[in-house]
């Protein structure tokens, strides 16, 4: 079911080559851009009835309005099962008290005498959130979205899922359910792309926002691309993707089902083991079939996407060379499940995120770890981070120097004007001073 690439002794090579030979769905944003274009353009001279047609066309159901009203989202909390309650209480709670930990102060440095940058760090004014709504429901994502959006002080969210024509046209329950836990009553009903395009553009029913984040399939990652320089994004999600690193001392039943449960996300979702051990991977590959068999959305989603071309097991010669691919790889979600593994995690340079050992799975992470799982994909890793509080702030640097400060430094600010052929840059500091001699010499 799940193919082999033996990258033993020669095999492994170095550098961008090693990149290409690693496992990879094919997601083309680039193509898909042309497909969004007329959509967002739609809703940018139409508004909420473009978002209106959309869903129906999309989502098969004729939507009254687009915004969900505020009886929906209390009703919603109201109904939901008090063990799925307490669930995502808790994962509010834990995302809390990881993400409060990344606010940033503001710091003054003294340059010199006189002259001193502060650092201030200003929330963005208005977020726009996304929780995708097709083969399955995401009410973590509201969570990892919304939370760090809160603690880094963002004054208006705004949340959007696609419209749900088994609840009247509504996103699912589970979906309001979150949004009312986290105080967030501003939610639409708007999927992919149209909900990207009702964010950036701004309807009759919903302000424009600075900023969209959230997972989604192709269709948002285009929208984002279309939009990126008019709005912030987080990054253009691929689909989801797992390594494991592992030796001998890993538990193919835990290997095998931690490849099986990111499987279960998306056809296209990538599983990849990457090992030194041959009997490791018999031993996983043998186990994959009792715990498919025993699962749910086998045909459409667990089987194409251990069989396609974005899965595979590496073989390497040992921890270190299994280091280097996995740093090639640039995962999503990588565990380690080695001997020592916490030295070994703490070599890794790429990774979305990092769970060590056995009892750190990547659910975990999805649900109740503490930790965000909105992350890079598609090798993103690599320059990028997960969603955090820090995404939502801009740093502005504060300039405050006196006239001596000025005076102090004032030729070599001239010098460098002149350098560049930017005498009126330097007439800038020149005006300030009596020239003849020049300050600070």
């Amino acid at each position: 079911m799940i193919s082999r690439i033996d990258l033993r002794g020669d095999a492994l090579v170095e550098g961008p080559a090693l990149r290409d030979l690693l496992p990879r769905a094919d997601f083309d944003v680039a193509a898909a851009l042309e497909k969004v274009r007329p959509i967002c353009e739609d809703v940018h001279h139409r508004g909420d009835a473009a978002l209106i047609d959309f869903a129906e066309r999309f989502d098969g159901v004729r939507l009254d309005q687009v915004r969900v009203p505020a009886a929906a989202l209390t009703r919603a909390l109201e109904e939901l099962d008090p063990a799925v309650r307490a669930a995502l209480e808790e994962s509010i709670r834990r995302a809390r008290t990881v993400h409060r930990a990344q606010r940033r102060d503001t710091h003054t440095t003294q340059v010199v005498p006189g002259g001193s940058v502060t650092e201030k760090w200003v929330p963005v004014d208005r977020v726009g959130l996304y929780a995708p709504g097709g083969r399955s429901v995401y009410p973590s994502s509201v969570i990892m979205n919304v939370v760090p959006a809160q603690e880094a002080g963002v004054q208006s969210v705004a949340l959007a899922s696609p419209a749900q024509a088994e609840f009247g046209g509504l996103p699912h329950p589970t979906i309001l359910a979150a949004c009312a836990l986290l105080g967030v009553d501003e939610v639409y009903a708007a999927g992919g792309a149209t909900a990207v395009a009702m964010f950036a553009y701004g309807t009759e029913s919903c302000a424009p926002a600075n900023m969209v984040t959230g997972p989604g399939n192709i269709w948002v990652a285009a929208a984002k691309r279309y939009f990126t320089g008019r709005i912030g994004i987080d990054a253009e999600a691929g689909p989801t993707e797992i390594a494991v690193l592992a030796d001998d001392t890993a538990d193919p039943v835990h290997v095998a089902s931690d490849l099986i449960s990111q499987a279960e996300h998306d056809p296209l979702a990538a599983a990849v083991l990457v090992t030194d051990s041959v009997d490791l991977a018999d031993a996983v590959e043998k186990e994959l079939e009792p715990q498919i068999a025993a699962t749910r959305h086998v045909e459409d989603r667990i089987v194409p996407a251990l069989s396609g071309r974005q899965s595979a097991i590496v073989l390497v010669d040992g921890i270190d060379e299994g280091l280097k691919v996995v740093d090639a790889y640039g995962a999503e979600h990588l565990e380690i499940q080695t001997a020592d593994a916490v030295a070994v995690a703490d070599r890794v340079r790429n990774a979305g995120a990092i769970f060590i050992g056995p009892w750190a799975p990547v659910s975990l992470g999805d649900y109740a770890a503490g930790s965000n799982h909105v992350l890079p994909t598609g090798g993103c890793a690599c320059h990028s981070s997960g969603l955090s509080v820090q995404s939502f702030l801009r740093g502005i640097h504060i300039v405050d120097y006196t006239r001596q400060a000025l005076a102090d430094v004032a030729h070599h600010v001239v010098t460098l004007a002149e350098a560049e052929d930017l005498p009126a840059h330097g007439a800038a500091i020149k005006a300030r001073f009596d020239w003849k001699v020049p300050p600070g010499k």
